[in-house]
């Protein structure tokens, strides 16, 4: 008697095991209801669910596991998602007007003997001649004044 009943308590168990739901029909549950959030991938094994792909947010993250903790047979969740990096925010590049620049460059080149420049189309001209270690201070001085361009035609004495 003892053993029909062993017999039958692990028959009953058994039953239930294999009616749970199997990992195939979970995996193909969890990645139906994250269907809206492109690029995630879900596999499920031995009742553990495994998400990875990239979340915009760390509230995206939170919900593929919200999402894949929700399922009927799901043990646990090992949540692999990334958070992608933020887009770098490039800053616009500022180019003064003609006029502006002519009036600048002008005062920086009063202190350059040899030196001329002229403004066309925010590209900044120099011409004359000018010593080796004067060069870097004018050129970072034309520079800081915005220009679209400097070209450099000086001759280095």
């Amino acid at each position: 008697m003892k053993i029909k009943s062993i017999l039958l308590g692990m028959s009953f168990a058994f039953l239930l095991v294999a009616c749970g739901p199997k990992d195939a029909d979970i995996q193909k549950e969890i990645a139906a209801k994250m269907s809206e959030m492109p690029g995630m991938e879900v596999t499920v094994k031995d009742g553990i669910a495994t998400i990875s792909g990239v979340c915009k947010d760390a509230a995206c993250k939170e919900s593929c596991e919200a999402i894949a903790k929700g399922i009927k047979g799901v043990k646990s969740v090992v949540n692999n998602c990334e958070i992608a990096a933020p887009e770098p925010v490039v800053a616009p590049v500022v180019i003064n007007a003609d006029s502006v620049l002519n009036t600048s460059v002008s005062e920086v080149v009063k202190t350059y003997s040899g030196v001329t420049a002229t403004v066309l189309d925010g590209v900044v001209t120099l011409k004359g001649d000018i010593k080796r270690d004067q060069l870097p201070a004018l050129i970072k001085s034309i520079q800081e004044l915005k220009p679209k361009k400097v070209e450099n035609k000086l001759t280095i004495k």
